[in-house]
């Protein structure tokens, strides 16, 4: 496991909420419905990185069958009270990350899909993230990953350009805590911004392609500095 790997499994793995935005059910209400539109139908849903299922819960009257999946023993308690709450009987739960998640599945899906979870995985690790979803994916069914951080705008709402309260000297100042960040994370061969990392998506389209699926990319609704990728096949 890398290092890096590591570092976030420390992370989340005393975590209970998956932050979102708001926790409000409202806001939660509004972020499940977006997502519900862009997912489009489908009977069975697998939804990786399903934290604590808030969006989750939300998802389930739209389906027959969910599995949650998440490396969070923690996320994965909060989320059994929240289903038990909630009264979804079509939700089962799983334990396991990206490399031991498909060892464990036994039938496929219509949609599979991921939350703000991308940004944790490399380049090559989505890679083999859409190579195995696409080996459980039935057919017609479509892969979704919401939340993506977009390189080209995350660094400019780190050093708050989209701020209501934005000015000269806030936006310098944010800018030389972020350098500084950047330089003190190399140094120690750690993550250097543990929201993980921002990728451009040209290159997931292009990984999507290779895997014979096409791709289209929106924006978020609710988060400005990330995207949404619709996958399916061509």
């Amino acid at each position: 496991m890398s290092k890096s790997k590591n570092v976030w499994k420390d992370f989340f793995k005393d975590k209970k909420h998956g932050g979102h935005r708001y926790s409000s059910e409202e806001f939660l209400s509004m972020e499940a419905r977006e997502k519900l539109f862009h997912l489009e139908g489908g009977r069975t849903l697998l939804d990786f990185g399903c934290g604590a299922a808030e969006l989750l819960t939300y998802y389930a009257p739209e389906y027959e069958q969910l599995l949650g999946v998440d490396f969070s023993e923690s996320m994965l308690k909060e989320a059994s009270k929240r289903i038990e709450k909630k009264k979804c009987q079509n939700i089962d739960l799983l334990l396991a990350d990206h490399e031991t998640l498909w060892d464990n599945l036994h039938f496929n899906f219509d949609r599979i899909t991921a939350a703000g979870v991308i940004q944790y995985l490399t380049f090559q690790e989505i890679d083999k993230f859409i190579s195995d979803a696409s080996k459980h994916l039935n057919k017609d069914g479509k892969i979704v990953l919401f939340d993506i951080l977009d390189s080209r705008l995350y660094p400019l709402w780190k050093i708050g350009l989209f701020s209501q309260n934005t000015n000269g000297l806030r936006i310098l100042c944010k800018t030389g805590f972020e350098f500084r960040t950047a330089v003190s994370a190399r140094l120690k061969n750690s993550p250097k911004d543990i929201l993980g990392f921002a990728h451009n998506p040209y290159t997931i389209e292009k990984i999507a392609n290779k895997h014979g699926f096409k791709m289209i990319c929106v924006r978020s609704m609710y988060y400005e500095y990330k995207y949404h990728t619709i996958m399916f096949r061509t």
